[in-house]
């Protein structure tokens, strides 16, 4: 866990006056950067910003949609800095040596973390609604703002992925929901526990999705889940997820939601529930006001039912009864990456993009595919050196497990854009686990190279196949998916 992430902000005083002083996002490119960069101009805040991506020529859609937002960018080699009444914002695991970094330094500019100015800006607003979990916070938190929106309560929203009932022409990569006059209202954002950094929020209402195997151990997240719990004026748990259910009792008030245990308080008729390719409905019942309705969402697989439930549930806290609830998530268009299908062919093969980076959303994700006929042929781009570390034994499990005979999964080297990070360990690794763990003839390969990926795809595949492209940490991705389609069709 970093110092820096989790301890009391250098600069406290920083955001009450957005406005006053310029700011300078290290990285504005990335996920957890941009809305956080969207929200402040758009609260009249003076906001330019960096991005080795930018250097690179990567994503150019992206930083040409920000320049027209008005958004200023610079070269990552600290020209951008310039006195130092900036705010530089960068993430705690940005190295000493960037050019910003140092530069900030040397002109003795404020530095926050990304988790700082988030949740400063997050604490200060009037209702603070969190999403936590290891799995499905960016899905609810866009469930949970488009309800609210569509039913007046105007939230700001914050975050990690596009949401597609918020994107205009204007703002194509739209992961924030910028609240309309005043600022202080509804204010509905995901809360990261990798780095530690959910400890810093205090939410009015906090969600606990699911508790499993990221980026740090069990006992470390059963500790950081239950503080949050205990830190939420009301929180609102899956309790068909072992882990987080057994925090409940941290909390200070709770609701309940899930499928499988009966004691629920917004539940999910099991008999009720019909499954099909690209959608999912089930009958669902409010406990707290006895109330009943049927859920059609334009989502597939169980994990989107539940967390469709998620956001029920912390909606009814908020205020929103379950018939205005489940009538807002029926228009619900999902998110970029999150099962995101980019076309079909002529000769029926479906090409997926979705952001699966961990045991947990692989597995969902594979789940899906599997419930419908057809071959699937995964690609996985792992998202980092250390993460692969981490947990690369339960991903080789997932995929083992969760594929079947004649399903063919293909991993490239991990994500990297330079930096210190050991490179010792990489996808051959996984690669061979996944062999030793599949007995039921999944075949597994390594290619270093994206190129020779997209060649191998385009070889195998065949009527009726479904290709999913998992990972995390690049944009490129969805260009890379986008691009075989064409080379299919």
């Amino acid at each position: 866990m970093s110092d820096s992430e989790t301890a009391p902000s250098s600069a406290p005083n920083l955001t009450r006056d957005l406005a006053g002083r310029p700011w300078f996002f290290c990285g504005i490119g990335g996920s957890g950067m941009l809305p956080l960069a969207q929200i402040l101009k758009a609260r009249g805040a003076e906001v330019a910003g960096s991005d080795r991506s930018f250097d690179q020529g990567r994503s150019p859609q992206k930083f040409a949609a920000l320049e027209r937002q008005g958004f200023e960018l610079h070269p990552q080699d600290g020209s951008g800095i310039t006195g130092s009444d900036q705010v530089l914002i960068a993430s705690a695991a940005v190295e000493d040596s960037v050019p910003e970094v140092a530069r900030a330094r040397e002109l003795g500019c404020p530095r926050m973390s990304r988790a700082e100015l988030l949740a400063a800006l997050f604490n200060d607003s009037d209702t603070a609604v969190a999403i936590g979990g290891t799995s499905g916070k960016s899905t609810v938190t866009a469930m949970l703002g488009w309800i609210l929106a569509d039913n007046g309560m105007n939230p700001t929203v914050m975050n990690g992925a596009v949401m597609k009932n918020f994107q205009t022409a204007d703002h194509p990569y739209a992961s924030a929901r910028i609240a309309e006059g005043k600022s202080g209202g509804v204010f509905v954002s995901e809360v990261d526990e990798s780095d530690g950094s959910i400890a810093l929020y205090r939410p009015a209402i906090g969600v606990l999705l699911n508790v499993s195997l990221d980026h740090k151990s069990m006992e470390e997240l059963r500790g950081l889940f239950g503080d949050y719990l205990a830190a939420s004026g009301h929180a609102v748990v899956n309790a068909d997820d072992d882990e987080a259910f057994r925090l409940i009792h941290r909390a200070q008030e709770a609701t309940s939601f899930g499928v499988e245990n009966g004691c629920a308080t917004v539940l999910a008729d099991k008999e009720t529930i019909v499954e099909k390719r690209t959608c999912i409905e089930a009958e669902v019942t409010d406990r707290r006001a006895d109330t009943s309705a049927r859920l059609v969402l334009d989502m597939p697989g169980r994990h989107n039912l539940a967390n469709a439930l998620a956001a029920i549930a912390a909606a009814g806290v908020a205020g929103v009864p379950l018939a205005k609830a489940v009538d807002s998530l029926s228009r619900f268009k999902g998110l970029a990456r999150r099962f995101d299908v980019i076309g079909t062919t002529h000769s029926a093969i479906t090409i997926i993009d979705d952001f699966g980076h961990n045991p947990e959303k692989c597995a969902a994700t594979l789940r899906t595919l599997r419930s419908q006929p057809g071959r699937v042929l995964v690609f996985f781009q792992p998202h980092g050196y250390g993460p692969l570390r981490q947990m690369g034994e339960e991903l080789a499990e997932t995929f083992a497990r969760e594929l079947n005979e004649g399903d063919v999964v293909i991993l490239s080297d991990p994500v990297y854009h330079g930096g210190t990070v050991d490179r010792s360990e990489g996808s051959a690794r996984i690669v061979r686990m996944i062999e030793q763990h599949a007995g039921n003839g999944v075949e597994a390969i390594y290619l270093p190279e994206r190129k020779s990926v997209a060649d191998r795809l385009i070889q195998i595949a065949g009527p009726g196949d479904r290709i999913v492209i998992m990972g995390a940490r690049d944009d490129t991705l969805t260009e890379f998916a986008k691009d075989l389609l064409a080379r299919l069709s």
